[in-house]
C-alpha cells in the first residue's frame, strides 16, 4: 500500500516536471504575440473599412449592425462574448438655423451649415446619413445679438476681454475651438452673461494654417465646409439615471432635474465650419486682439467687438430614450479567474469614425485575433481578459459608465487595471497612465518596435521627440477609462498614436483619410495592437502584479509641491498630507522588497505555499488604488469619487490633482 502510494506520488511528479518542461513559459507567448507572424495590418484595414462603410453615431441602426460585426467577429475568435444593452437618453438635431446680419452695404448671410462632399467622394451616397451639425445634449432655444469674439473660451481669455473693457453679457460668443473641452467653452460664456454660442475650428489650428495649404482629400486638413460636431454635456453616463444604471424600466430624473444637476448647457451653442467662422470674424469691429488671438496666414484682422454684426442662432434638438449595446467578449484565467484585466475602446462615432474610434476598435479586434491564436499554441491567461466595445462614448461615457455602474461592486473588488484605446491612430505618441502603471507601460514600450522606424522602438522614438518625456495623467474626462479610474478608482492606461487630428469629429473621419494620411500602411494600428496587448499579457498572467507604487509617491509629492503655492496664502497646512506621502512612499518600498523576497524564494519547495502570499500580495496592490477615493466624492461633484485625480473644474478634458 505504501509502496503504491509512492510510485504513485513519483508518477505525479515525473508528469508535473514534464508539464511544466513541455509547456513553453509565458514569456515565450509574450514575444510570440509581439511578432510578425502573429500580427496582420490586412486584416486591421479590412476591419476598420466594414466599420467605417457608414455613419453610426449612437442609438442608430447602423451602429447597432457595427455592434454586431464586433460581436461576430469575436465570437468567430472562440471568445464567449455578449451583448449589454441599455436604454440611454441621448438628444438628436431636428432643425437648426444661422443668420449672420452684416452693416451695410453687405446683405445678411443665411449659412447653410452643411458639410460638403468631394469629387470622387466613395462615400457620397451615404453622406446623407450623418446627422446635420449639432452638439450633443444642446439646449433648444434661439440667441440674437451682437458677436464677441472670445479666443479658445477659456477662463483666462474673459479676463483678458474684461481688461480690454469687454462686456459679453447679452451678446453671442464666437469661440474658436482648442485648448478646452467644448462643453466648458458653453459653460464658461454662460457663466459671463453670454446668450448663446458658436464654436468655430480655425484654419489656423485645423486648416493647415492658412495661405496655400490645402485640404482633403488634397492634404490631411479640415476642408472648409468641414465641422467639428461633439457633446456639450459635463458629466458621465447617461444624464437622466446619474449613479444607477440605465435599463430599461428604470427611474429617470426629469428634465427640470437633470438641469438642476448642472451638467447639461444652459444656453444654446453651434458648431459652425471654419469658413462660416471667417464670415462671421469679419463682420466684428472693435478692439484688435492679441497677436495670440488672431487667425493663420491670410485671415482677417481678429476683432473682438462687441458686433456690429449680429447673429440669429437657433436650435432645437430632441431627447429620445435610445438603446445602446456594448459588446463584452471573455478569455477566462486559468488560476485566477476572478481577477480581470480589461481592455476598452469605443464604437460609436459622431459620423464614419475611421479614426475616432473606430481605429481603435480595429486595434481590438486585431488583439483579439492574436490572443486567439496564442490560445491555439497552448496560451492560457493566469487571470480573466476582459474584451468591451463600448456605446455613445461620444455623448458623454456612457456605455462604459452604465455597465460600471450596474456591475460596480463585482468590478471594485475583482479588476486588476482597465487598458483604454480611443483613437489608437492620428499622429505620433504614446500613452496616459495612473502611476503604479508608468514602468510597465516603459517596458512593454521597448519591446515594441517604432512603426515608422524599424530601427529604434517606440520608447526610444517617444524620448527622441520630445525634450519632457512624461507619461500623462488620466484627471481628464476625455474618454472609457474615467469611470474605472474616477469612479471606483482602478489602475488604467490609455494608449495611443498622437492627439488631435484635422478632421476631427466632422464628415471627412473617414477610411479615405486613414488610408492616405493618419495610417497608410496601417503598421500604426499593428504597433498599437503590440503594446496594449502586451500590456495587458504581463498583467493577466505575470504571477506578481507588474505594479510600482513608488512612482506613484514621488508623483504625488511633485503635485503636492504644486499645491503648496496654491494655498500659500490660505491658512491650509499640507504637513499631514506630506507626512501621508511620505508614508506611500515607505510602504511602496516596502511591498518591492517583499516582491523581490518572495520571487526570488520561489522554488520546487515552496511553489504550493506561496500561492497564498502571491494572492494577498497582489490583492493588496491591487486595491491600493481604491483607497485613493472617497464614498461622498468630490465636493459638489459626487460621482467623481477618485481624491488624486478629476477633470479640471473649467476643463473635462484637463487634468488636476487633488481637486478636493
Amino acid at each position: 500500500m505504501f509502496e503504491a502510494a509512492i510510485s504513485s506520488l513519483i508518477i505525479i511528479s515525473t508528469s508535473i516536471s514534464f508539464l511544466f518542461v513541455s509547456l513553453p513559459q509565458k514569456s515565450y507567448f509574450h514575444s510570440l504575440y509581439i511578432s510578425n507572424s502573429l500580427s496582420d495590418n490586412e486584416s486591421i484595414s479590412n476591419h476598420l473599412y466594414i466599420l467605417t462603410r457608414r455613419p453610426h453615431i449612437a442609438g442608430s441602426e447602423a451602429n447597432a449592425e457595427a455592434a454586431a460585426y464586433v460581436l461576430s467577429t469575436l465570437t468567430s475568435f472562440n471568445i464567449p462574448s455578449h451583448i449589454a444593452s441599455y436604454h440611454t437618453a441621448l438628444t438628436y438635431p431636428e432643425s437648426r438655423s444661422l443668420l449672420l446680419i452684416r452693416p451695410p452695404p453687405d446683405p445678411p448671410i443665411n449659412f447653410s451649415l452643411q458639410q460638403e462632399t468631394y469629387e470622387g467622394d466613395p462615400y457620397a451616397d451615404v453622406a446623407s446619413q450623418v446627422q446635420p451639425t449639432f452638439h450633443g445634449y444642446a439646449k433648444s432655444g434661439t440667441a440674437v445679438g451682437p458677436v464677441v469674439y472670445v479666443n479658445y473660451g477659456r477662463v483666462e481669455d474673459y479676463l483678458t476681454l474684461k481688461e480690454m473693457g469687454v462686456n459679453v453679457s447679452g451678446n453671442v460668443a464666437l469661440a474658436r475651438y482648442g485648448k478646452i473641452y467644448r462643453g466648458d467653452i458653453v459653460e464658461n460664456a454662460y457663466a459671463e452673461g453670454a446668450t448663446g454660442v458658436l464654436i468655430f475650428t480655425d484654419r489656423k489650428d485645423y486648416g493647415g494654417g492658412g495661405g496655400d495649404a490645402k485640404w482633403f482629400p488634397d492634404e490631411k486638413w479640415m476642408p472648409p465646409s468641414g465641422v467639428q460636431v461633439g457633446s456639450v454635456y459635463n458629466g458621465a453616463g447617461d444624464p437622466t439615471t446619474p449613479g444607477w444604471p440605465s435599463t430599461e424600466d428604470c427611474e429617470r430624473l426629469s428634465d427640470e432635474q437633470v438641469v438642476d444637476m448642472g451638467d447639461v448647457p444652459l444656453i444654446p451653442s453651434l458648431p459652425i465650419s471654419w469658413a462660416d467662422g471667417d464670415a462671421i470674424i469679419r463682420s466684428i469691429d472693435g478692439k484688435v486682439a492679441g497677436d495670440d488671438w488672431q487667425g493663420g496666414k491670410g485671415a482677417p484682422v481678429y476683432r473682438v467687438g462687441p458686433g456690429p454684426g449680429i447673429v440669429n442662432l437657433t436650435y432645437k434638438g430632441k431627447q429620445v430614450i435610445s438603446r445602446i449595446e456594448n459588446v463584452i467578449g471573455i478569455i477566462e484565467g486559468a488560476e485566477e479567474p476572478d481577477r480581470f484585466v480589461i481592455l476598452g475602446n469605443h464604437r460609436d462615432a459622431w459620423t464614419f469614425g475611421a479614426a475616432d474610434p473606430n481605429s481603435g476598435t480595429a486595434c481590438l479586434l486585431e488583439v483579439a485575433e492574436r490572443l486567439y491564436k496564442l490560445q491555439k499554441k497552448g496560451w492560457k491567461p493566469r487571470r480573466t481578459i476582459i474584451l468591451c466595445n463600448w456605446d455613445a462614448e461620444e455623448y458623454g461615457l456612457i456605455g462604459s459608465t452604465e455597465w460600471v455602474e450596474e456591475n460596480r461592486q463585482m468590478l471594485a473588488s475583482r479588476v486588476v487595471a482597465y487598458l483604454n484605446v480611443d483613437v489608437a491612430v492620428a499622429g505620433a505618441g504614446f500613452a496616459a497612465a495612473t502611476p503604479q502603471l508608468d514602468e510597465l507601460l516603459v517596458q512593454a514600450a521597448k519591446q515594441v518596435l517604432d512603426p515608422d522606424n524599424s530601427s529604434q522602438s517606440i520608447y526610444d522614438s517617444w524620448i527622441r521627440s520630445t525634450n519632457n518625456p512624461l507619461i500623462e495623467r488620466l484627471g481628464g474626462g476625455g474618454s472609457d477609462y474615467a469611470a474605472f479610474v474616477q469612479h471606483i478608482g482602478v489602475p488604467a492606461a490609455d494608449i495611443a498614436f498622437g492627439g488631435g487630428y484635422p478632421v476631427y469629429h466632422s464628415m471627412y473621419d473617414d477610411f479615405i483619410w486613414m488610408s492616405k494620411f493618419g495610417d497608410p500602411m496601417f503598421e500604426r494600428h499593428v504597433a498599437v495592437a503590440s503594446l496594449w496587448g502586451l500590456v495587458a499579457l504581463k498583467l493577466a498572467d505575470d504571477e506578481v502584479l507588474p505594479f510600482n507604487y513608488l512612482t506613484y509617491a514621488l508623483e504625488l509629492q511633485k503635485s503636492a509641491e504644486d499645491l503648496k503655492g496654491e494655498v500659500l496664502n490660505g491658512g491650509v497646512t499640507l504637513v499631514p498630507l506630506l507626512k501621508s506621502i511620505n508614508d506611500l512612499e515607505k510602504a511602496a518600498i516596502k511591498i518591492n522588497d517583499e516582491r523581490k523576497a518572495l520571487m526570488e524564494s520561489k522554488g520546487w519547495t515552496s511553489m504550493w505555499k506561496d500561492d497564498r502570499k502571491v494572492r494577498e500580495l497582489n490583492d493588496r496592490l491591487m486595491m491600493a488604488e481604491r483607497a485613493f477615493t472617497d464614498r461622498e466624492g468630490l465636493p459638489g461633484r459626487p460621482w467623481y469619487k477618485h481624491l488624486i485625480y478629476a477633470p479640471s473644474k473649467h476643463n473635462d478634458y484637463g487634468s488636476k490633482s487633488f481637486l478636493g
